[in-house]
């Protein structure tokens, strides 16, 4: 598996075309978060990466499931 530039914002490949998504990617040290339909203008949420691998793991788990 080849992985992307890490200051290339990601998208999910099963997020769908009317703008129901976020992205990622890790820049300067942080895994940062934004929403796709800012289009780059708007805010992004920044995490540690010790913070995004635990979120990583609790979604993993299933500990989110009941928010969706």
């Amino acid at each position: 598996m080849t992985h992307p530039d890490p200051t290339q914002w990601i998208k999910a490949s099963a997020s769908g075309s009317n703008g129901d998504c976020v992205e990622m990617r890790q820049h300067a040290g942080a895994i940062e978060v934004r929403d796709t339909k800012a289009h780059g203008t708007g805010p992004t949420l920044g995490f540690t990466k010790a913070e995004f691998a635990a979120w990583l793991d609790g979604a993993k788990s299933g500990e989110y499931d009941h928010l969706v």
